[in-house]
């Protein structure tokens, strides 16, 4: 799978996770506030921020009834109109800038996630090195047209979409001139549940379509981010917060900065630990070969006298003959005198 470039960082097998902190709108419509969850998400480890880019007259109508409130009982923003939930959740078009250019101080990667073309003009005209497509937009064909066009690297989350719905996503990316793409697994449900993250999708999606996998992760905790990486997850998106005590729309399944600085270090130790398939022990375990088992005589022995179990046995440390020879030793005598402790070797024979 080859490596890609964003901005200045490297993503694909071989190199660490690449993370990214999803601000959403858990800034509270405060510009100060999502400065502050820039600063302290670098501090964290993050090698990008990322934001959404719409607002709510272009997600839906303006309405108060009907199709046009979440009814469902579970959902997290249960009775809320849309309009009033894109008006909360929103990041301001005129902060975009601000916010870009505090990650980019940090040497953080800073891009966004556009829902119309209008969105997407706009942040062409702010030189993001990169899109994401939503998971609930990956069937907008005219949306992955737009962006695939501008020639940039693509991250689409998988959400709801069949695999048909996701090779026709892909071929309208990669026939409108996307060559570098990344598909994250997703769940799209809030908070989304472990048992539901199917994380086996990972490899087989990188099969499928001959691409890097990641995973934008919306459970609690980082246990199934983790998981990811050692499923080959080259990506991992998590939704931050400074507190969520604080409330925030995207809270309850959002990391605070102790958490996705954890998230961080777990899944950096996750993808060194993969490794490669090896045996017989690394360079760093040859020094505790010694403390395997070996022969060794355990009684004084005279010239002459028989091995029987008693007098050799299999013991630490490991300087004598292998265990393995003790069937082929038993009942023969040795050939020289030798004390107690003596490790075994071919010369008593």
């Amino acid at each position: 799978m080859a490596i890609i470039k964003l901005g200045q960082h490297l993503v694909g097998p071989g190199e660490k996770p690449f993370i990214i902190a999803e601000l959403s709108g858990n800034h509270d419509q405060s510009l100060d506030k999502a400065l502050a969850m820039v600063d302290v998400a670098a501090n964290c480890g993050a090698n990008a921020i990322k934001i959404q880019t719409y607002t709510a007259d272009s997600m839906t109508l303006n309405l108060s009834s009907g199709d046009f409130v979440i009814q469902d009982a579970d959902n997290l923003w249960h009775g809320q109109s849309l309009y009033q939930l894109y008006q909360k959740a929103m990041t301001p078009w005129q902060w975009h800038q601000a916010i870009f250019e505090r990650a980019q101080q940090h040497g953080m990667l800073a891009f966004s996630t556009p829902f119309d073309q209008a969105a997407v003009d706009f942040l062409e005209q702010l030189q993001v090195p990169c899109y994401k497509i939503a998971s609930f937009e990956n069937s907008d064909h005219a949306l992955l047209a737009a962006v695939a066009k501008t020639g940039k690297p693509v991250i689409m989350s998988s959400g709801m979409a069949t695999q048909t719905e996701l090779a026709e996503s892909v071929e309208v990316l990669r026939s409108n001139g996307c060559h570098e793409l990344i598909l994250l697994k997703c769940t799209s449900h809030y908070p989304a549940d472990p048992i539901d993250a199917n994380l086996a999708t990972i490899p087989h999606l990188a099969a499928l379509f001959g691409c890097q996998v990641g995973l934008s992760d919306h459970t609690a905790g980082i246990g199934v981010a983790v998981a990811s990486v050692v499923l080959g997850a080259t990506v991992i998106e998590k939704h931050f917060v400074l507190d969520r005590g604080e409330g925030g729309v995207d809270a309850e399944f959002s990391l605070e900065p102790a958490e996705f600085s954890a998230l961080v270090q777990e899944c950096n130790r996750a993808a060194v630990a993969l490794g490669q398939v090896t045996y017989g022990g690394t360079e760093k375990e040859q020094a505790s070969r010694k403390y395997r088992r070996s022969l060794y005589i355990a009684e004084d022995m005279q010239a002459g006298d028989v091995f029987n179990t008693t007098n050799l046995r299999s013991v630490r440390p490991g300087l004598g003959l292998e265990p393995k020879y003790l069937p082929m030793l038993l009942g023969k005598p040795i050939k020289k005198a030798a004390t107690k402790g003596t490790a075994m070797s071919w010369e008593y024979l």
